[in-house]
């Protein structure tokens, strides 16, 4: 998705970074508790130092709203977060990205005019009124709009099982709501929580949007109960199976932990495999000296390592991987537009139309309502 960044001047661009620290600081006591910044689990220990809270992009969201009285949010994240944010938020509060850039792979590879197409190629061959869609959060607030407009659901890396039930498994009226799903953007959480639910790999199909009805034929689409988007998390699936080899020979009795979005070869031979979350937790509980290889976003990984000890904590790809979206959000950045709010300016505002976020919300309030 193309967005127009507007370039930063030399004040930013070529400032040391102590002056950056200083500008951040001095526009942040400016602002007062009329701006919020937000810092999701997967940024720079240098933009994180000046968040006010710190989580996943749901839960940021979440605290924003809560917090009614800052009219302004700044959110480093990506640009799917920072539109929760807005759908969640109060009129009078308004929410910014220091980087219009800072998007998402995994959100882009599902837009909303693909997911569109597929939808009604699907309905050439089976009924549609018997397909539950569901949006991985990571997807824009389009595609959030597109499942709360169709009867279906956002899901989390953390309820994406409970998620599926409701869609698949839970009986309204003798019936379930669904005889399949359409899971986008990220086909491997899907693929994993399939194999949670006790679904075999025939009936879990991927879609691939590229290629007429994603590839299949009538006959398989039929006879499917999962049909998995092809898309990835460009982090997550660069972890493989001979990592957790290469963690296991070095120490036998340690732990690895990974996330769901990684591919199901990857976790099924993990010990613990959770959000982002779930891994913290799966940290702060270990036993002092567990060595522990953890698969997820590097920043996150070098600061449960940092905040940890008494603990040997390694990221399980040894070529380190960063999100680099992610990494878009930093000290510049967000110095220009903390400066930019006082002096009454208002950059990089994220706005999502009012019916698609009305939409949106339904999505996620049912995803809320299921437990």
């Amino acid at each position: 998705m193309l967005r127009i960044q507007r370039t930063l001047g030399e004040r930013y661009t070529t400032a040391r970074r102590e002056d950056l620290l200083d500008m951040i600081r001095t526009a942040k006591a400016s602002l007062g508790e009329s701006c919020m910044i937000l810092g999701h689990h997967y940024q720079h220990d240098d933009v994180m130092a000046f968040a006010d809270a710190s989580g996943d992009s749901f839960g940021l969201s979440r605290i924003a709203a809560d917090n009614t009285a800052a009219e302004s949010i700044v959110f480093c994240g990506v640009h799917f977060m920072a539109e929760s944010a807005d759908i969640l938020t109060g009129p009078h509060q308004q929410v910014f990205l220091p980087d219009l850039n800072a998007g998402c792979s995994m959100a882009d590879m599902a837009d909303i005019d693909a997911v569109q197409d597929a939808w009604t190629a699907l309905g050439t061959v089976i009924d549609l009124e018997r397909v539950v869609p569901i949006t991985y959060m990571n997807s824009s607030a389009a595609l959030k709009a597109f499942v709360g407009r169709n009867g279906g659901a956002v899901c989390t890396s953390s309820n994406a099982k409970a998620v599926l039930t409701w869609a698949l498994l839970e009986k309204v009226e003798g019936r379930t709501r669904g005889d399949r799903v359409l899971f986008f953007p990220d086909q491997h959480l899907g693929r994993n929580t399939g194999y949670q639910l006790g679904f075999d790999p025939e009936s879990m199909l991927l879609y691939n949007p590229r290629f007429e009805l994603g590839g299949l034929d009538a006959e398989r689409v039929q006879a499917s109960t999962l049909l998995l988007w092809k898309g990835h998390c460009s982090v997550h699936q660069r972890f493989r199976p001979e990592h957790i080899a290469d963690f296991r020979s070095r120490y036998p009795e340690g732990m690895v932990v990974v996330h769901p979005e990684c591919a199901h070869e990857t976790v099924e031979l993990a010990d613990v495999v959770g959000s982002t979350d779930a891994i913290i937790r799966a940290v702060q509980g270990a036993p002092s000296g567990t060595a522990i290889g953890i698969a997820t976003e590097v920043h996150l990984v070098n600061r449960l390592a940092k905040d940890h000890p008494h603990l040997h904590i390694e990221c399980l790809d040894p070529l380190v991987c960063p999100c680099a979206t992610m990494a878009r959000i930093d000290l510049p950045h967000l110095a220009w537009l903390l400066e930019s709010l006082v002096n009454g300016d208002r950059p990089n505002q994220i706005t999502v139309e009012p019916e698609t976020a009305e939409w949106a919300k339904v999505a996620l309030e049912r995803m809320l309502a299921i437990h």
